[in-house]
C-alpha cells in the first residue's frame, strides 16, 4: 500500500508539469479526436474534440494533486502563475462553450441513438462536468489556504489540515447533490462559491435530462 502511494505521489509530481504545457497536450490530443470524428458531423467533431480534451485535463489534474499531502496542497493551492489562471479561464470558457453546443444540437432536432453524434454529445456532457467541478475543487483548496487560512470545517482530528482529496469531495458533493454533506462552510466567501457551483450543477443536471429525454425519444422513434 506504501509503495502504491509512493508511485501516485512520485508519477503526481513528473506531471505536475507548467500549466500551458498540459493545456496545450490537452487541447492537441483533443484536435486529434476532433479530426477522426469528422466522418460524421462537424457537431460530432467539435464535441468530440472537446470531450477527450476535457477528459484529459480532468485526469491529468486529478493524477497530480490527489496523491498530494495538506503540506504540498497548501503549497500548490497558493501557487498561481499567470498560466495557471490563464488555464482554469480557457478551460471554464470551453466547458460553457460546450454547453452552448449541446443546447444547439437539442434545439436543431435531436439526435440518433448510437449515432457518433450522440455519443460525442454525451462525452461532451460528462468532460464539461468534471472539468467545471475540478476547477472548484481547485478554487476551494486556493480559498482555503489563503489568509484568513479557513473557511470549511472538514471536522478532522485536532492539528490535521486538508489535503487535495478533501477539497475534491466537497465539489463533486456539492456537483452532484446540489449542497454540502458533513462538512461546515465558515465563510461568506465561500458559501458564495458553493452556491455558484451548486447553481451550474443544475443548470448542468437540466442539460442532461434533456438530452436523456431527447435519446429516449430517438429510441421510440
Amino acid at each position: 500500500m506504501e509503495q502504491q502511494a509512493g508511485w501516485r505521489v512520485r508519477a503526481g509530481r513528473v506531471l505536475d508539469v507548467v500549466p500551458g504545457v498540459k493545456l496545450g497536450v490537452a487541447a492537441l490530443v483533443g484536435v486529434a479526436a476532433g479530426v477522426a470524428l469528422q466522418v460524421e458531423s462537424a457537431v460530432a467533431a467539435v464535441l468530440g474534440g472537446w470531450a477527450v480534451a476535457g477528459l484529459l485535463f480532468v485526469g491529468w489534474t486529478l493524477a497530480v494533486v490527489t496523491p498530494m499531502g495538506p503540506r504540498a496542497t497548501a503549497e500548490h493551492a497558493l501557487r498561481e502563475e499567470p498560466a495557471r489562471a490563464a488555464e482554469r479561464l480557457v478551460v471554464l470558457l470551453a466547458a460553457f462553450a460546450s454547453l452552448a453546443g449541446l443546447v444547439v444540437v437539442l434545439v436543431q432536432g435531436g439526435l440518433r441513438v448510437q449515432s457518433a453524434t450522440a455519443v460525442a454529445v454525451l462525452a461532451a456532457v460528462v468532460a464539461s462536468w468534471g472539468c467545471i467541478h475540478t476547477l472548484f475543487a481547485l478554487r476551494y483548496a486556493r480559498l482555503y489556504y489563503s489568509e484568513p487560512a479557513g473557511g470549511i470545517d472538514f471536522h478532522l482530528d485536532d492539528g490535521d489540515a486538508p489535503s487535495y482529496t478533501d477539497f475534491t469531495y466537497v465539489a463533486f458533493t456539492v456537483g452532484m447533490s446540489f449542497a454540502v454533506s458533513d462538512t461546515d462552510l465558515r465563510t461568506t466567501t465561500m458559501r458564495r462559491t458553493a452556491q455558484t457551483q451548486a447553481l451550474l450543477s443544475y443548470l448542468y443536471g437540466t442539460v442532461i435530462v434533456a438530452l436523456l429525454v431527447n435519446l429516449v425519444a430517438g429510441l421510440a422513434g
